[in-house]
C-alpha cells in the first residue's frame, strides 16, 4: 500500500494515550495505530450508510428481529 506523510494536531492527552498503546505493544506505531483508527472509522461509516440504506428500504428491525440478531452475535464471540 502507498502511503503518504501528514501532519496532525490531536489533544496532548489522546497522543499520550495514543504512545502508551505503542509502548505497551497494542500497536507497532504511531503510524499504524493513527492509521487503523482511521480505517476503522471509515469502515464503521460505511457500515452505517449500509445499514440505513437497509432500514430505508426494508424498515427498521422490530425487537424480534433484534432479538435473533444478539443472539447470534453472542454466539460468534
Amino acid at each position: 500500500m502507498t502511503t503518504a506523510k501528514i501532519a496532525l494536531s490531536v489533544p496532548v492527552e489522546v497522543l499520550r494515550l495514543a504512545k502508551e498503546e505503542v509502548n505497551a505493544g497494542r500497536a507497532k506505531s504511531l503510524s499504524s495505530f493513527v492509521s487503523e483508527a482511521m480505517d476503522e472509522k471509515l469502515r464503521r461509516s460505511e457500515l452505517s450508510r449500509i445499514l440505513d440504506a437497509m432500514d430505508a428500504e426494508h424498515g427498521r428491525p422490530n425487537q424480534k428481529a433484534k432479538a435473533w440478531a444478539k443472539r447470534i452475535l453472542k454466539r460468534s464471540s
